[in-house]
């Protein structure tokens, strides 16, 4: 099946705000994340099994992780509750072999978000303009559910030299939270790097 993004006909491409006098270097870049399988992984209550790895990662229960390597990110969600998100479509193949479903609910939920990343050193002051979290606390390879301007979104924080922050979001609020993010980057100036 072919991916559609939810921005396709939406996004625009260029820079915009305040970047007259500023190193393009300087701006954040915002681009839509395409073609990441995405999955959600429940541990039923009930189950008593130890959790297994996923392509070299272990399920982490510690609030607000992200364990990764170059492909694959793994992020806590809630107790026993994760989202998986992989530029290996064929890794939902061995996530089915290795979880059953009388212990674990697997959902995939690759057709069924928008992700937009932010990139640049005020990329989290963009997101304080609509958050309530506290962003100053938000780490390299920590996650947070919030919303942003009500559109509930989850938040990863990819790296912190320079701030690399994937912003994911129901598929149908892909173009509301596009129009947030981009109103509140306007003070900064941005770059929008579409494909």
């Amino acid at each position: 099946m072919t991916s559609t993004s939810s921005l396709e006909n939406f996004y625009k491409k260029g820079i915009f705000g305040d970047y007259e006098k500023k190193n393009e270097n300087d701006l954040i870049k915002i681009k839509e994340n395409k073609n990441l399988l995405i999955v959600q992984l429940v541990q039923y209550k009930n189950s008593s099994i130890t959790t297994k790895d996923i392509d070299g990662l272990s399920l982490s229960n510690e609030a607000l992780k992200v364990v990764s390597n170059n492909e694959t990110r793994i992020l806590w969600t809630g107790p026993k509750s994760w989202i998986l998100t992989s530029t290996k479509k064929d890794l939902l193949k061995d996530i089915n072999k290795t979880f059953n479903d009388i212990d674990f609910a697997i959902t995939d939920l690759s057709h069924s978000r928008a992700i937009i990343e932010l990139v640049g050193k005020f990329s989290k002051e963009v997101l304080k303009k609509g958050c309530p979290f506290n962003f100053n606390d938000l780490k390299k390879n920590n996650c947070v559910n919030s919303l942003f301007n009500g559109v509930s979104v989850t938040i990863d924080m990819i790296d912190d030299n320079p701030d690399k922050i994937r912003i994911f979001t129901l598929r149908s609020f892909g173009e509301s939270l596009y129009e947030s993010i981009t109103d509140a980057c306007l003070e900064f100036g941005y770059k929008s790097l579409w494909n």
